[in-house]
C-alpha cells in the first residue's frame, strides 16, 4: 500500500472541501477501496473518511419515503428498517458476513456500483433518489454501467431516499466465496406498477427487466413469468456461471422473489 494522507471531517462542507484537493478519494466502509489499495490497484493521495458526519447517518421516514444516510452501515439498515421496509432490511442483512455488514455502507455500495452488489438492485427497483451534496438523482438516471454512475468528480452521496412499496422481496444466488450475487433480483410492487431490478448478471451492470415488470403489473404471481425469457447475449459469462445459466437464474429468482413478496 502506498503512503497517503487521512482526513476525517465532521460535516459535509468540510468533506467537500477535502475532496477538492488533487488525488483525494472518499472513504466510506472501505470494503472495496482498501483491498484495492493493498494490491496497489488504487493510489489515492488523500483518503477523506465520511464516517464521522452525523447528517450522513441514520434511518428514518421522511418526505418521499425511507431516508437512509449514506454512511449508514448495512447492519444498521437491517435492524432499523425492518419494520419500515422489510424487503430492503432483509437485503441488507444478507450482505457479506457480519464484519462486512458492520463496516460497509449504503453510500459506499451505491457509489462503487459493483455489478454484483446487492444495493443497486434495491435502489433501482425502489425507484429511489440518490441525494448528493449538490443535487438529487433519480435511480433510473444514476446507474450507467459497470462501476459507472452519474456522480461527478468530487461529488458526495449524502443519503438515499427509498419510496416504500406495498410488497417487496430480494432473492439472490450467492457466489459462495465472496457472497456477492452471482445473480440477484429485487421485486417491488407499487400502486403504479411493479419494478424488477437485476444485479450480478449483466455485462452492463444492474438493470430493470421491463418485460417482467409489465407482466407482473397485470398479475403479481410467478406464473406471469412463464412465457418470458432473458436475452443471454448481454449476460456475464465467466468461470462461476455461463451467460445462459445467468439468464435462466434471472427468471427463476424473479419468480422466487415474487412468491416471497406475496
Amino acid at each position: 500500500m502506498h503512503n497517503f494522507e487521512f482526513v476525517k471531517p465532521s460535516n459535509i462542507a468540510d468533506a467537500v472541501q477535502a475532496m477538492a484537493s488533487e488525488g483525494a478519494q472518499a472513504l466510506s466502509g472501505g470494503q472495496t477501496l482498501l483491498p484495492t489499495m493493498k494490491q496497489r490497484l488504487a493510489q489515492p493521495e488523500t483518503l477523506v473518511s465520511l464516517t464521522a458526519i452525523p447528517e450522513m447517518q441514520g434511518v428514518c421516514m421522511g418526505e418521499g419515503g425511507l431516508h437512509i444516510g449514506a454512511a449508514t452501515t448495512h447492519a444498521t439498515v437491517a435492524q432499523e428498517a425492518a419494520s419500515l421496509y422489510p424487503g430492503l432490511a432483509a437485503l441488507a442483512g444478507g450482505i457479506g458476513d457480519p464484519m462486512v455488514r458492520n463496516r460497509g455502507t449504503v453510500g459506499g455500495s451505491v457509489a462503487n456500483n459493483d455489478p454484483a452488489a446487492c444495493y443497486p438492485s434495491a435502489v433501482l427497483a425502489s425507484g429511489a433518489t440518490v441525494v448528493t451534496n449538490t443535487r438529487k438523482i433519480a435511480a433510473d438516471d444514476y446507474f450507467q454501467g459497470m462501476f459507472t454512475t452519474a456522480l461527478e468528480e468530487g461529488e458526495i452521496i449524502t443519503s438515499v431516499i427509498f419510496p416504500v412499496p406495498a410488497k417487496s422481496a430480494y432473492v439472490k444466488f450467492n457466489q459462495p466465496a465472496s457472497r456477492f450475487a452471482l445473480t440477484g433480483v429485487f421485486v417491488a410492487q407499487f400502486d403504479t406498477g411493479v419494478r424488477v431490478a437485476v444485479t450480478g448478471a449483466s455485462n452492463n451492470g444492474v438493470f430493470r427487466w421491463a418485460e417482467a415488470e409489465a407482466a407482473l403489473s397485470k398479475d403479481f404471481s410467478a406464473a406471469a413469468l412463464a412465457g418470458l425469457s432473458v436475452d443471454a447475449s448481454e449476460m456475464i459469462n465467466d468461470l462461476h456461471g455461463t451467460a445462459a445459466y445467468r439468464a435462466n437464474l434471472v427468471k427463476v429468482l424473479t419468480g422466487r422473489a415474487v412468491t416471497a413478496a406475496r
